[in-house]
């Protein structure tokens, strides 16, 4: 069975800290409460930390795995009854790296003087959003923090999984493209000039595509020392362009006119939308401070600026429904099932469906993309390595058959 890293707190209150064999962390939930002691996390242990390269791509010390691991435990203890101080006190022996200790005794030492908890994270130098901070704010003017934190934690946990799986299903391509990449530098460093050498012996005329080769590879072979900082140079002013705002805003517009990349781009940031929105309404957050909350966490300029002149919208007393719906570039979907909430008066609770109907979208379109992506790109790797191998063997086998 696998092991199990667990942290918990003991009848007497005093942070517990242990391993356990068990077939899954719900189990070492169980035995603790059977123990009597009070799970705040249980993990499994080679799930993180570790030596050897996984220290090399360590995150920071309070990254956003931490911030959601800490609004999970705080709202674990808040929701046993533990005093606001207290229950940092205890997050203060918890974490793995003095930094992040650092940080919660910032937190800490900030609530003992007196200031509320959102005015104490919103000191950390930006480690909680402002997204966090007001959420967390409308939890304490409403007397419901530890329900604002544990749906923090809900959110940033479906938000971390749909990045990671959007990330996922780039992987493959990625490695793919770079293999193609090694293995034509490889032949057109080393094989082809080998073949080269044997045509220049016999003296014998070549066909364009053949010239196409040995030139192109005389080419890399000469020049290799200038293509490399050409392709920097190039590459450093595409991202200067792109950082350029008018140029950024085409791009982002151009990009959801694609057929299928548009439509994934949406669909992606329609679930980001919705998931923020009905997170920041349910906790009391005003709609329209709430749209302005979650803009930023658009990834599509167009689509921010949508949500902007939605909030315009809105502003003179306008549905979201229909704001949204005017902009003519979310999902009409979505739209709909945002005006049945509006009617229905659950609207925080409609936001939520959405974004759970869309990250399955999402998950769906990334595995349509996928399963069409990775064919594709073998059937180029495997042209252009195979017109290359061809292009330098078919005069050999043309000379020799003359014979």
């Amino acid at each position: 069975m696998p092991l199990f890293r667990y942290k918990a707190l003991s009848t007497a209150g005093e942070p517990l800290d242990g391993q356990m064999e068990a077939a899954s962390a719900d189990e070492v939930i169980v035995r603790l409460q059977e123990q009597g002691h009070l799970p705040v996390e249980a993990r499994r242990a080679d799930a993180d930390g570790g030596g050897g390269l996984s220290r090399l791509f360590r995150r920071e010390p309070f990254g956003k795995a931490q911030v959601l691991q800490f609004s999970q435990q705080l709202a674990t203890l808040l929701g046993a009854g533990q005093p606001l101080d207290r229950a940092l006190g205890i997050l203060l022996e918890l974490p793995d790296t003095p930094e992040a200790r650092r940080v919660i005794e910032r937190i800490r030492e900030s609530v003992r003087g007196g200031a509320p908890l959102s005015t104490a994270l919103e000191q950390q130098h930006g480690i909680f959003s402002r997204l966090y901070v007001n959420l967390v704010r409308a939890g304490e003017a409403g007397g419901s923090l530890q329900e604002s934190l544990r749906r923090l934690a809900d959110y940033l946990d479906r938000s971390a999984k749909l990045r990671a799986r959007v990330v996922n299903a780039l992987i493959y391509p990625v490695i793919l493209m770079t293999l193609v990449t090694i293995s034509l530098a490889f032949l057109m460093t080393f094989v082809v000039p080998q073949f080269q050498a044997l045509f220049e012996s016999m003296n014998v005329d070549l066909p364009w595509y053949t010239e196409l080769v040995v030139d192109t590879s005389l080419f890399f072979r000469a020049w290799w020392w200038l293509v490399v900082p050409a392709l920097i140079g190039l590459g450093a002013l595409v991202a200067w362009k792109l950082n350029q705002p008018a140029t950024r805003l085409a791009l982002d517009a151009r990009m959801l006119r694609w057929r299928i990349v548009g439509d994934l781009v949406a669909k992606l940031d329609t679930a980001r939308l919705t998931r923020t929105l009905g997170t920041l309404v349910r906790n009391g957050v005003p709609l329209l401070t709430a749209l302005n909350l979650s803009r930023p966490v658009l990834s599509n300029r167009v689509l921010a600026a949508s949500v902007e002149a939605a909030a315009e919208d809105v502003k003179t007393g306008s549905g979201l429904g229909y704001a949204l719906g005017r902009q003519k570039v979310f999902p009409r979907l979505a739209v709909q099932m945002i005006q049945v909430g509006e009617e229905s008066g659950e609207m925080d609770e409609m936001l939520l469906k959405v974004a759970y109907t869309f990250d399955h979208e999402t998950a769906n379109a990334l595995d349509r993309m996928l399963a069409a992506m990775v064919p594709a790109l073998t059937v180029v790797m495997t042209l252009l390595i195979g017109g290359i191998i061809l292009s330098v063997l078919l005069p050999i086998y043309d000379l020799t058959s003359s014979f």
